[in-house]
Formats: structure tokens, C-alpha cells, sequence
């Protein structure tokens, strides 16, 4: 039987997504996402929750998101949980990460708010991926760690 991961999540850019190019000219673009839950507790005390996620976008779609959202953009974000490990050099143990592969992005706003600029793509910057990596990103195969951001 298959499994299914997925995840759909609504919220605000936590900063300014940051355009970069691999060396085959791919575009991917990082940011944090955050989620807030809010509810009433049984004093009558309004309660919120908020989650941090780590977004990675790929392609055409990474250059929209850099042109168009900014720190605090909503948007709808539909895609896959990825989590990768690796030996910390520092503490010798085991760590881990999270990321939300985004495979599709939704503008939740339809504009830019007064006096607030998209997101540049000034930043935009290639970097230098393992030879062993060298193939498409929609494999999922480049280490998310290994993207300077």
C-alpha cells in the first residue's frame, strides 16, 4: 500500500523569501511560514499557538513567490514534509530538519499593502552543489542543508 505526504498549511511569511539559482539555473527560494492556532480556554482566556515552518519553492514558482510576497504575506501553501539528518560536527549527535517542499503557492492578498515593497530579488545569488547532486531538484535529491540561505 502507498503512503501519502502531504501537507496544506495557510499563514504569514515570517521573512522575506531570498531568491538564489543553482548552477543549472534553477531557481529555489526559502522562507520561514508560520501557523497560528487560536482559542478560548475554560477561564474564558483567549489562547494562541503559533508553528514555525521551513518552506523551500522550486522553479517558476520560486520566482513568483521572491517577486510577489514579503515578510508577512498570507498565502495557502500545499505541498510535502521532507526531513533530513545528518551527523552535527559540534555535538556528535544525530540532528534534524523539517522542511515543507511547496509544490504549489497561493497569494492570499492581492496586493501589496501601502508603503510596502515585494520582496527583491537583488539577493539572488548561485551557489555550488555537490557534483553527486548535479540533477533535477524536482528529485529531491539536493540537500536542503547545503542551500546557503
Amino acid at each position: 500500500m502507498a503512503g501519502l505526504n502531504r501537507v496544506m498549511l495557510i499563514g504569514r511569511l515570517g521573512n522575506d523569501p531570498e531568491l538564489k539559482y543553482l548552477p543549472n539555473g534553477t531557481p529555489v527560494v526559502k522562507f520561514s511560514f508560520a501557523t497560528s492556532e487560536s482559542w478560548t480556554d475554560r477561564d474564558g482566556n483567549r489562547q494562541e499557538e503559533t508553528e514555525w515552518h521551513k518552506i523551500v519553492v522550486w522553479n517558476k514558482q520560486a520566482e513568483n513567490v521572491a517577486k510577489f510576497l514579503k515578510k508577512g504575506s498570507q498565502a495557502h501553501i500545499e505541498g510535502k514534509i521532507k526531513t533530513e539528518s545528518w551527523d552535527d560536527k559540534q555535538t556528535g549527535k544525530k540532528a534534524y530538519q523539517t522542511t515543507v517542499v511547496a509544490q504549489n503557492v497561493l497569494f492570499l492578498e492581492s496586493k501589496p499593502q501601502q508603503n510596502q515593497q515585494p520582496a527583491q530579488q537583488q539577493n539572488s545569488q548561485q551557489y555550488n552543489q555537490p557534483p553527486h547532486q548535479q540533477h533535477s531538484p524536482q528529485a529531491q535529491q539536493v540537500n536542503l542543508e547545503e542551500i546557503p540561505f
